[in-house]
């Protein structure tokens, strides 16, 4: 893990944008929709804004008969397309109709006048013929005919079209913007498009490999990766090949990423970066498509690599499970096999993947000439984290007293992505307190913080709950302190942190792989601590044993029928990692009743013994519990200085003490009675 720093460069593939402020800014980018926004408005407008259309008085055909009667009328046209009638008066007789054309807004002495609705251009004509039957004074009024209005057909045609064709094209954009990666126009025909970031050579990524820390070994194989790229002469000549594909496999926040990003940084080739989720789409066949065209790309760009994140959303295996199964995502990781190691498959790509779920995914994905290396990135060990926080101490002012060993010590079990928290945390802690410095203290809150919580001391507890708290947390510390394989203990608090946690006991795991049964059953004892010590003081349990109780359950369940540590069930194991379903039990009614009555003697013997324990050691437990309610967070050099050192820490002392002074190859008499107690923390916890 490392300190990221901020990827200046937010549009991969173009140049920086300059920060010189003589250089003239660019101004908004021009698209072709203003040009149709514009001509739709020039249509709008002149319909609207006409010469006729706002200097016309609106009449009756009636109105405009008795008009024919008098001789006012000049002529008049038919706006067929419209059924509309245009009148024109007599220059003579508009002073007559002066005051009502003003009224109406202002008139053109040219007119047209006054306008009137009619049901059809025929049928006017009809009625016009039958009024001069009806009137033969009345004479024929010069230039009379009929026209068309072009500019309110044309847009009564296209406005409709127009609408419809601009919804689309909003659709077709939104759509486009999950589905072609760009959201520009024509999205909806980009949806097959790959939407794979590209870093070519030009692009800048400021992660390196020596930003990298705790990952050394998981760093050699990569770095090879990208020396061969650099120089393939120096292994071809000795008849080497490029690796296919490498799969970097570890739990959450261990830096699969950050690693992908330095050898983005590292690699002087072009890299493509995307997620497994980019392949999946609502429509069907998007997700070969995508496959197809990433890989097209990539040839084109060839030698270069791409890095697929979280692949296990598309390589899930197939066929194991027929009502989960799923026939795109099938489609998509039968296109990545064959565009990975097919008929046609070039040379010069190299695929990285990254996923936390290696067990599920599909077998034909992870044989050699597909993912030649498996690449495991496990959690650090002790100097690992030490590396871990000294990259995220560089840019925080820390106290010159801080002891990162120790820092170190105390997280066993963190990531790297941990790690990076507890730094900020500590950091806004010393910040809080208005300190100049971040000191030891400022980290052990945080460490307190990430493992328990928001620390909740205003939390109201009664002072009854408060005793049985701490006589729980006392029995806790107690059988860790005098269990022989018991974890040491590191703090005792009965300060409320989280939702649900009033108080805890942390211990420092040591370097450890292999777990016997003597290990295991001096956990199991030190967890059962904290409810045999209600039972003996105040003779009632409580509800606080629940965390407790799910753990050593877990644990004899995992001892019984994981580890073969039975001698009724025997050296058998049920524990099934390829098996996607709890619905089948791998054995009979008859061994699961077993199974139940050896966990139950396992956890009963347990808690007698546990119980014994707490009975003879009773006046230290009292003496913890009620330092706990006076101080409310215990040390270990607390716990030394009311109960005495911790007795397996006095014989391991001195059967190093008797070593020195033997100064013998053979060791056998010695190591016989000491317990495995490491100085270093691992980062292993119980097996689950």
């Amino acid at each position: 893990m490392s300190q990221e720093q901020p990827n200046r460069n937010p549009r991969p593939g173009n140049r920086p944008p300059s920060d010189d402020p003589n250089q003239p800014k660019k101004g908004p980018k021009f698209s072709i929709y203003w040009v149709y926004a514009i001509i739709i408005a020039m249509l709008i407008g002149m319909q609207v804004f006409s010469p006729f259309s706002s200097s016309m008085k609106e009449i009756s055909q009636d109105q405009f008969g008795d008009m024919m009667k008098q001789g006012d009328v000049e002529k008049y046209l038919v706006v067929s397309n419209k059924n509309k009638v245009r009148v024109t008066l007599k220059q003579s007789s508009l002073p007559r109709y002066e005051k009502e054309l003003k009224e109406n807004g202002g008139y053109s002495k040219e007119g047209p006048h006054m306008v009137f609705s009619i049901v059809s251009g025929d049928s006017f004509q009809d009625d016009m013929r039958k009024f001069y039957t009806d009137n033969p004074t009345v004479k024929n009024v010069g230039k009379a005919g009929s026209e068309r209005d072009i500019f309110g057909g044309i847009l009564q045609f296209l406005l409709p079209v127009l609408l419809f064709v601009g919804l689309w094209i909003l659709l077709m954009r939104k759509m486009g913007g999950g589905a072609g990666g760009s959201g520009g126009p024509g999205g909806i025909f980009n949806i097959g498009k790959s939407k794979a970031t590209l870093f070519d050579k030009g692009t800048r990524v400021n992660i390196t490999f020596a930003d990298v820390a705790g990952l050394d070994e998981a760093k050699v194989e990569v770095m090879e990766i990208v020396e061969f790229l650099k120089n393939p002469k120096k292994y071809t000549a000795l008849g080497g090949k490029i690796p296919k594909g490498a799969l970097l496999v570890g739990p959450p926040g261990t830096g699969k990423t950050l690693l992908a990003k330095a050898m983005a940084g590292e690699a002087q080739v072009p890299f493509f970066s995307l997620s497994g989720s980019d392949f999946v789409e609502m429509f069907v066949g998007v997700g070969a498509s995508r496959v197809r065209d990433l890989f097209k790309q990539a040839r084109e760009k060839a030698p270069c690599i791409i890095f697929i994140d979280e692949i296990d959303a598309i390589g899930r295996a197939r066929g194991k499970n027929a009502m989960m199964s799923n026939d795109e995502r099938e489609s998509t990781l039968n296109q990545m096999l064959v565009e990975m190691d097919g008929f046609g498959t070039d040379t010069g790509i190299i695929v990285l993947a990254a996923t936390n779920r290696p067990d599920v995914l599909d077998s034909a994905l992870l044989r050699p000439g597909r993912f030649d290396r498996q690449i495991s990135i496990d959690k650090p060990d002790l100097k690992g984290r030490e590396d871990i926080f000294k990259v995220h101490l560089k840019p925080i002012k820390i106290s010159t007293k801080l002891d990162i060993h120790k820092l170190a010590e105390q997280t066993p079990g963190f990531a790297g992505a941990d790690i990076a928290n507890v730094c900020n945390e500590a950091a806004l802690i010393a910040a809080r307190k208005g300190k100049d410095a971040v000191e030891m203290e400022d980290f052990q809150d945080a460490v307190d913080r990430v493992i328990g919580g928001l620390e909740k001391k205003n939390k109201i507890i009664a002072p009854a709950e408060k005793r049985i708290i701490a006589y729980h947390e006392a029995g806790h510390a107690i059988c860790g302190w005098y269990l022989e394989h018991a974890y040491p203990l590191l703090k005792v608090t009965i300060v409320p942190r989280g939702t649900a946690a009033l108080g805890y006991a942390q211990y420092t795991p040591k370097e450890q792989y292999l777990y016997n049964t003597d290990q295991l059953s001096d956990q199991i004892c030190m967890t059962l601590g904290g409810r045999a010590s209600e039972d003996i003081f105040f003779g009632k349990i409580s509800t606080g044993a629940q965390n407790d109780l799910q753990q050593i359950t877990r644990i004899a369940y995992a001892m019984v029928t994981v580890y073969g540590m039975n001698d009724k069930v025997g050296n058998v194991s049920f524990y099934d990692p390829q098996q996607e379903t709890t619905f089948t039990k791998p054995y009979s009614e008859e061994t699961s009743k077993i199974i139940d009555q050896e966990v139950r003697k396992l956890i009963d013997d347990a808690y007698i013994r546990t119980k014994q324990l707490l009975t003879d050691k009773k006046a230290e437990v009292e003496k913890l519990a009620e330092a706990l309610l006076e101080r409310e967070v215990l040390f270990q050099s607390d716990v030394e200085a009311l109960i005495g050192k911790r007795p397996y820490e006095e014989k391991k002392s001195l059967a190093e003490d008797k070593k020195d002074d033997l100064d013998t190859t053979d060791n056998s008499e010695i190591s016989a009675g000491v317990p495995p107690y490491d100085s270093d923390i691992t980062n292993k916890s119980l097996p689950s």
